[in-house]
């Protein structure tokens, strides 16, 4: 009887895992699942009209484009579509008339996923093109934010970092989100919760994050509205899409670099771009601004930090 064939190659890869696409999807979409309880917590019930609105907006207008490309409509049921619509979703303010998260999640496919040839070849990351064209389109309804719903003042509130006095939010309100702001971004803990979740299952690693909040951190010390080194670096930290941004969108496998040293210099130039528009700019908030420009770096970011192959030497 012939002995086993041990030396058997078969073609690559060579290296596999259990995970598929579909699986990391929906394990991102389970993690952010404690943000968007806290955000409804926090705001009320009409977090729940955005949300639901934005992910269905998301998932119907990726099986249009499928039809449309004659590809199979079934594969928006993968969860990239449904992750989209509540990345968007959590970037929105909590009350907003139904149109606005419709539209936001139709352009986030079309146009910021599907254009491009979908998943896999978008240059950007699909959900911050729909929040940045809902920005520009209509800013005042993303400027009206909604305070906590036990505050028993006024309707609406300006988001801490629109505060001419900011030190009106202790740190702990930004850490649990006692404060106005969009839906998915104001708690930190419950943020913190869904990142180490995915740090524990490796599907993201602390490069573009540690990058991207430590260079923000250093910069705000370093060039805060006090004075030179007077900064408050845990404020920066704290308040605004930071964390959500950090953790859950730069992190996004097709839109960032591709090798560890190419992850640190895309954080820390997004670190960068955010703290120049949020203490130079007009407007207050730079995250998403900051992640779509490095985007478009990554190709480059990639040429210059690809490995080199192995065996080869420089002449």
């Amino acid at each position: 009887m012939a002995s086993e064939n041990r030396l058997t190659v078969s073609p690559s890869p060579h290296i596999k895992s259990k995970d598929n696409t579909a699986k990391i999807m929906w394990v991102v979409f389970a993690s952010l699942v404690p943000a968007g309880a806290a955000g409804i917590y926090i705001f009320g019930a009409g977090c729940v009209k955005v949300i639901l609105i934005s992910i269905i907006s998301c998932v119907v207008t990726e099986m249009v484009c499928l039809r449309f490309r004659n590809r199979d409509p079934k594969t928006a049921l993968d969860g990239s579509a449904a992750l989209t619509g509540l990345l968007l979703a959590y970037n929105l303010p909590p009350e907003l008339p139904f149109w606005i998260p419709l539209i936001g999640g139709a352009v986030s496919i079309a146009l910021g996923k599907q254009i491009f040839g979908g998943l896999g070849h978008n240059i950007f990351n699909p959900a911050l093109v729909g929040r940045a064209f809902l920005q520009i389109s209509w800013p005042v309804h993303m400027t009206t934010w909604k305070n906590p719903r036990w505050w028993p003042d006024a309707v609406t509130t300006a988001t801490p970092l629109a505060r001419e006095n900011p030190a009106q939010v202790s740190y702990m309100d930004l850490f649990l989100g006692n404060h106005g702001g969009c839906i998915g971004e104001v708690c930190v803990i419950a943020l913190l919760i869904g990142a180490l979740f995915l740090l524990s299952r490796k599907i993201i690693s602390l490069h573009i994050p540690a990058s991207f909040v430590a260079t923000v951190g250093v910069l705000a010390w370093v060039f805060g509205k006090d004075g030179f080194f007077q900064g408050d670096f845990m404020f920066h930290a704290l308040s605004g899409g930071l964390i959500l941004g950090a953790f859950f969108m730069a992190t996004d496998y097709v839109t960032s670099p591709l090798t560890k040293k190419g992850k640190i210099m895309f954080g820390a130039a997004c670190g960068v771009l955010t703290i120049i528009i949020r203490l130079r700019g007009s407007y207050p908030e730079g995250v998403s601004y900051a992640i779509l420009f490095m985007n478009a770096a990554v190709p480059i970011i990639d040429r210059f930090t690809r490995t080199r192959k192995y065996g080869l030497v420089k002449k």
